[in-house]
């Protein structure tokens, strides 16, 4: 990993990908959702502070356990301009977003838990499967695909 020398307090686009492990793009895409920033140079060129490389840190680990973009920045947006995310940042946020991501957990092992159903049954009935017709929603209001027919009307 390419060092940085102390007296830079600024990275091009290019370093802070080095660094970050992030490709230019999204560190681009990153910078359109509001999630890091940079100013521009005379020649329109991108510059980063050094501080940018923590919050790039940040975005991916959130990122990787499943927190979506608009969470991410949300939780960005509360800390102070110019500060880097610290260890007692990323222990509050990821205590807020424990109990989001135990909801996803459970959901994703009812959702294996009825695959493994349907594999055993392999009806995939759309009456009465419980994965293309969950809680049998539709199976209230008479048989058939109800679907259908409501867009008609």
């Amino acid at each position: 990993m390419p060092q940085i020398p102390e007296k830079i307090h600024e990275l091009t686009v290019g370093q802070l990908s080095a660094r970050s492990g992030a490709a230019v793009s999204a560190l681009h895409f990153y910078e359109s959702k509001g999630l890091i920033s940079s100013r521009r140079t005379a020649g329109n060129q991108r510059r980063y502070t050094r501080d940018t490389l923590r919050r790039v840190a940040f975005v991916r680990a959130a990122q990787r356990v499943g927190i979506p973009l608009a969470t991410i920045r949300q939780a960005l947006a509360e800390l102070p301009e110019e500060r880097t995310p610290t260890r007692e940042d990323w222990a509050r946020l990821s205590q807020a977003w424990r109990s989001e991501l135990d909801e996803r957990i459970a959901q994703l092992n009812r959702l294996r838990d009825h695959l493994t159903d349907c594999i055993g049954c392999g009806c995939l009935s759309l009456e009465s499967c419980v994965l293309s017709n969950p809680d049998d929603a539709f199976g209230e209001r008479g048989a058939g695909s109800r679907l259908m027919v409501e867009r008609r009307r």
